[in-house]
């Protein structure tokens, strides 16, 4: 797989587009990140999961799944190996990440109301 993969299938994503964050391609659900390709020169994805979650994909796939470095990879920012991955692993990496924007998103405007 490689970052124009990772982009494809994101915007496959029911609602998702692309737009960018500090120079870099991100992909949105309701206006909110749930993946970016700010990593694609050093090979990776960036997919915003939740701890658990995070800690699950690096346990079955550690030579895929790596959290990011720091804060972000401690709240479940993590990296996935785009040449390492197949495309149902990033498929479902991606839909994971994105259900979970889905879901936030969701409990946001049930508060707002």
């Amino acid at each position: 797989m490689n970052a124009e993969d990772f982009r494809r299938i994101a915007l496959s994503l029911k609602g998702a587009e692309e737009r960018s964050h500090m120079g870099a391609p991100d992909f949105r659900v309701g206006g909110r990140i749930f993946a970016t390709l700010a990593s694609q020169r050093q090979g990776y994805g960036n997919l915003m999961l939740t701890p658990e979650q995070q800690a699950a994909f690096v346990e079955e796939l550690p030579e895929v799944f790596v959290p990011i470095a720091g804060g972000w990879g401690r709240m479940g920012a993590t990296h996935i190996r785009l040449t390492a991955a197949n495309e149902d692993v990033l498929a479902g990496a991606l839909r994971t990440a994105w259900r979970l924007r889905m879901e936030k998103n969701g409990k946001s405007r049930r508060k707002k109301s």
